[in-house]
């Protein structure tokens, strides 16, 4: 997933980074890799804290993916502090780099592992990368689970949102694609 991840931050950089005059062209590649380690880490970390609601709410957009988002404004702060530390960016510059970027490449992160016809990433690969166990990548797949009962995706009125479902939309109501569309609220 990192490498995937890294790519994204590659393709948004251009204009928050590369373009930027506040950050020496000799730091570009320094900077797009600190920012995809800063959000790695920062999502691990959150995860590691408790934060599994808020993944999840990420996953199944019930919050946006701006500044207001508790998500990204931890990782913006994390990208920050650590590009001002490391790089030597004045506040203002390392905030502006870290709040063009983060929100830009978790919404695009996001909207990839939604979408069924992109498999570049995948919402168990992305949850099992960043939650180191077992433990806690369940918890945020049960959280996901609860919100798909709260959408109505529990089609088989067991009372869990599992892979028993999924079964019974693809026999019956468009495939997979049409669980994860119903799932994470596409048409």
């Amino acid at each position: 997933m990192f490498e995937q991840l890294t790519q994204l931050v590659q393709q948004y950089g251009s204009d928050a980074v590369v373009n930027n005059n506040a950050v020496p062209n000799e730091h570009n590649e320094a900077v797009i890799s600190e920012t995809s380690n800063s959000i790695f880490e920062g999502l691990k970390k959150i995860v590691s804290e408790g934060g599994t609601d808020q993944i999840a709410g990420l996953f199944n957009g019930n919050s946006s993916i701006d500044s207001s988002n508790p998500v990204v404004q931890q990782i913006q702060q994390q990208l920050s502090g650590s590009l001002g530390e490391k790089f030597g960016l004045s506040s203002a510059d390392s905030s502006g780099v870290a709040s063009n970027l983060i929100p830009q490449i978790l919404g695009s992160l996001v909207n990839k592992a939604k979408d069924p016809n992109d498999n570049s990433f995948q919402i168990t690969d992305i949850i099992n990368s960043i939650s180191g166990n077992s433990g806690q990548a369940s918890g945020i797949m049960d959280t996901i689970s609860k919100y798909g009962m709260q959408f109505g995706l529990d089609q088989n009125n067991d009372g869990k949102v599992d892979v028993a479902d999924v079964l019974v939309v693809t026999k019956s109501k468009g495939g997979i694609a049409g669980f994860i569309g119903k799932l994470f609220g596409s048409k």
